[in-house]
């Protein structure tokens, strides 16, 4: 896994697309400050940039960096939550301008998949999380349901072959 965590640090860097495991479901992915890794993943997907996406950030302490303030109730949700949980924060700081939805809102996670979180954790920004499809059509449920449409031009394919 840590060859692999590297190989997808290094395309992250350079500003391009990843399709990996996280906790939910098969994602597509980018680095979630960069404008212009948000829109080839907005183009792959061929998703109007007015549908804001999702990011996953590796815990609070990163959370915090991210988010100008963070509620009392989000705190307490993430502590009592025992499977993935998506919140709504108002007021994002350094995410990608065409990541954040008209009303200044972005939605976030925190993964427990142990992928994600090296693999954030190493890259120390947060990461672009979207369903591995094109938009408007189903989600798939394992990777051999992706389209080949999105793994043919994704930039990058995680290989975990525990999780494949």
């Amino acid at each position: 896994m840590t060859e692999e965590i590297q190989n997808t640090l290094d395309q992250l860097q350079m500003g391009n697309t990843i399709l990996y495991p996280t906790d939910t479901v098969w994602g597509l992915g980018c680095d979630a400050t960069n404008p212009k890794a948000v829109a080839k993943i907005y183009a792959l997907k061929k998703r109007e940039e007015s549908k804001a996406l999702i990011c996953l950030v590796s815990d609070i302490r990163m959370l915090e960096r991210f988010v100008e303030n963070i509620p009392e109730v989000a705190y307490e949700l993430l502590e009592a939550s025992d499977k993935p949980t998506t919140i709504i924060y108002d007021n994002p700081i350094g995410i990608a301008k065409n990541l954040v939805a008209a009303d200044n809102t972005i939605a976030i996670r925190i993964p427990d998949d142990e992928f994600c979180q090296k693999l954030i954790r190493k890259f120390k920004r947060p990461i672009v999380s979207t369903s591995a499809n094109i938009s408007g059509q189903p989600t798939p449920k394992s990777f051999k349901e992706i389209s080949s449409a999105i793994k043919t031009n994704v930039d990058y394919v995680v290989n975990l072959k525990d999780t494949a």
